[in-house]
């Protein structure tokens, strides 16, 4: 009568279990290599960044040229091969994240739009120049779980670290809010904002219950 309910709960939980090892392997090494690519195209080719100082978002766009093209090349070839490697994952995600924002600020956002189908006219893969956003957002969606999750346990992060999962309580969204709302205000303010205070908010939320608990606990 059970059969079918226990056959599901032992296939979720197998699953499970595979996809702690597996499921993040295959967006680190679809990742590497998609950054190594463009941090070697970087490193074997010239400099184009100085026709787009312009578009960087500040204060990026008052630093050299030349800075920022070394800049982003050595974070793709180091951020790539951390990445292959699962070596400080998080932070390697965290960085790619920021260059992927910037790159997206600089060469696939439109140039001018009014509304926001406008805007979702940009959502295209081509080599139009500005107003083609889909891929870049595709990167940021798949090291995403990287940011939040980790390498997976085949990596050198899973080797080295033993301490047991976090959970997520206001103080995570609250700061997670926050961390996301100043890249997406190069590209969205109005969103940013929004997310900023809900951010602060949450933040605040959770140091005024840690307050209140104490002086209860005292009391």
């Amino acid at each position: 009568m059970h059969l079918p309910r226990f056959l599901g709960s032992t296939v979720r939980h197998r699953l499970d279990g595979l996809g702690a090892w597996l499921a993040p392997l295959r967006l680190r090494i679809l990742m590497a290599w998609e950054y190594l690519e463009s941090g070697l195209e970087k490193w074997r080719g010239m400099n184009w960044f100085d026709s787009l100082q312009a578009h960087f978002p500040v204060p990026l766009r008052w630093l050299p040229a030349e800075f920022n093209w070394q800049a982003a090349t050595w974070i793709e070839l180091v951020g790539g091969i951390c990445l292959l490697l699962g070596l400080a994952t998080r932070a390697t995600a965290a960085l790619l994240i920021g260059l992927t924002v910037v790159a997206t600020a600089a060469v696939h956002w439109p140039a001018q739009w009014d509304s926001l189908a406008a805007l979702a006219q940009g959502y295209v893969i081509s080599d139009q120049g500005q107003g083609n956003f889909k891929l870049p957002v595709l990167f940021i969606a798949m090291l995403l779980p990287l940011l939040l999750q980790g390498a997976g346990r085949l990596s050198v992060d899973g080797w080295l670290a033993r301490a047991p999962r976090g959970h997520a309580d206001a103080p995570a969204w609250g700061l997670f809010a926050l961390a996301a709302a100043w890249p997406l205000g190069w590209l969205l303010p109005g969103p940013a904002l929004v997310l900023a205070l809900l951010g602060a908010a949450l933040l605040g939320v959770a140091v005024w219950r840690r307050r209140h608990g104490t002086v209860r606990s005292l009391c």
